[in-house]
């Protein structure tokens, strides 16, 4: 990473450093300088990131005469919303999402995965000489590997990736009105520079989200890490873990709601507000029976880890992407059906209202869940991913951002209403993590702790990078 305009850092993770910068409010009055001759930005799409960056961009650049300009295929459903948000066509800042395209100096595209992977062409063919294309995301990289493709030559190719949902984003950006650098972690990559400030205006993109800390990371590992990230530790893991602790707690004869606190309630909650304040050790001595978090840990880290593998191969060699993109032709007549129509669910409001002791922390819930997320960061770290990324995408963004949010909202309404990416994923790869807690890890509990594996746990060098990126933290908890 490199600037010309920001303060570039130094962050010591194990084996060396990392370069980041530190975001703020008071760096807004930069972003024009470090754009480097962009006009007008135009962002294409107004799902949840599509709204939060448009609005988050154009309320940090307010007053420097740079337009922020909204684009929506003909007869979208979003577009009221977008006027009632003050983009509109009579000023100038809501259009056809070719039309925007076609105007703008950078193009953030935020449409959904497939549908950019199927219509990418057409926008392509409009773009202004070198205009600057902007992604949140590494998934088209990864569609135009797979069928032979690039970007068109002559045009800058930056990343700015949120580590969090696009309601986080906004939602902490307006709390940073108040406290200075409140927001969501980013990354940013550069995968093509031909006019040499890629990175500045790549930088100037994520503080102007309101990144409180931005890294590095290639458009490749970004697509990566957060593909199989949605399908194990942020969503699909945490799905299929707190149906089946529900299931073998209700089995162990828990009540419904007593069940679900110590699942779904214990991990949404005090898990992963302790991970958030004191990292991931601070959890095995949170709980009331250590030796019972050290077996279930040990039970769960293996067949975790084998799945993440499975799903990184995948994800890796297209045949997770060719997925998604299949499913965008059958959803257009066969929508998902919701998974909030388990059993368990029912009992959520019961559970809320009891809320106010809820401290107490299952050491086989949390065994389970701790094992899982290690399994993440250590596949992570073998493939070769930064320290940075690493705790970003397995760590930071699930108990800072989603899991707050799950807590307020229930893990399947999480799962019900996030990117059509994550919900095809969560179905199908939680279902796989909830059949190897329930045939692999549960029944070996009774199994003595493998001293190896929890020494390997407490003296993992992810715990050092975490707490190098918790110093970066907000001083304010998400708004949810």
């Amino acid at each position: 990473m490199k600037s010309s305009v920001f303060q570039v850092e130094s962050m010591v993770v194990p084996g060396g450093t990392e370069s980041i910068v530190r975001g703020g409010r008071d760096l807004f009055p930069l972003l024009p300088e470090a754009l480097h001759g962009v006009e007008r930005i135009g962002v294409l799409g107004w799902g949840p990131q599509g709204r939060a960056q448009a609005l988050n961009l154009r309320d940090s650049l307010a007053g420097t005469g740079i337009t922020v300009s909204v684009g929506l295929r003909p007869g979208s459903a979003s577009a009221e919303d977008a006027r009632t948000q003050g983009f509109t066509e009579e000023n100038g800042t809501l259009g056809g999402w070719l039309e925007v395209a076609q105007a703008s100096d950078l193009v953030i595209l935020l449409i959904a995965d497939a549908a950019l992977a199927a219509n990418h062409e057409q926008i392509f063919a409009v773009l202004k000489p070198g205009a600057t294309i902007g992604l949140s995301h590494g998934f088209l990289l990864g569609h135009l590997t797979a069928i032979g493709s690039d970007f068109p030559e002559g045009h800058p190719v930056i990343a700015v990736c949120p580590k969090g949902m696009g309601d986080s984003v906004r939602r902490l950006y307006r709390q940073g009105e108040t406290v200075n650098g409140a927001g969501i972690n980013a990354s940013i990559a550069v995968h093509a520079d031909p006019d040499g400030h890629g990175w500045d205006r790549a930088l100037a993109w994520s503080i102007g989200l309101g990144s409180p800390y931005t890294f590095a990371t290639t458009l490749a590992d970004e697509y990566r890490s957060d593909i199989v990230g949605e399908r194990a530790i942020l969503l699909g893991a945490v799905h299929g873990l707190v149906e089946a602790m529900y299931r073998y707690f209700r089995i162990d004869g828990a009540d419904p709601v007593t069940a679900y606190e110590r699942s779904t309630e214990a991990i949404t909650g005090p898990i992963a507000r302790t991970i958030s304040n004191d990292g991931l050790v601070a959890v095995r001595a949170a709980c009331g029976d250590q030796d019972l978090f050290d077996r279930a840990y040990s039970a769960a880290y293996r067949p975790a880890r084998d799945l993440v593998a499975e799903i990184y191969d995948e994800v890796a060699d297209g045949t997770e992407l060719r997925s998604v993109i299949l499913a965008e032709q059958r959803l257009a007549t066969r929508p998902m059906t919701e998974i909030g129509g388990s059993p368990m669910w029912s009992h959520s409001t019961a559970v809320h209202a009891r809320r106010g002791s809820d401290s107490t922390i299952d050491p086989v819930t949390a065994g389970l869940f701790v094992a899982t997320m290690m399994a993440q960061v250590d596949e992570f770290a073998a493939r070769g991913h930064a320290w940075s990324e690493i705790v970003n995408e397995s760590v930071i963004e699930a108990v800072d951002s989603l899991l707050p949010y799950m807590h307020a909202r229930d893990v399947a309404y999480m799962v019900d209403n996030c990117s059509r990416t994550a919900r095809l994923g969560t179905r199908r790869w939680g279902p796989r993590f909830q059949a190897a807690y329930e045939q692999i890890a549960l029944p070996q509990l009774q199994n003595p702790a493998d001293a190896t594996l929890l020494e390997e746990f407490v003296d993992n060098p992810a715990h050092d990078a975490l707490a190098a990126a918790a110093k970066l933290r907000p001083s304010v908890d998400i708004s949810v």
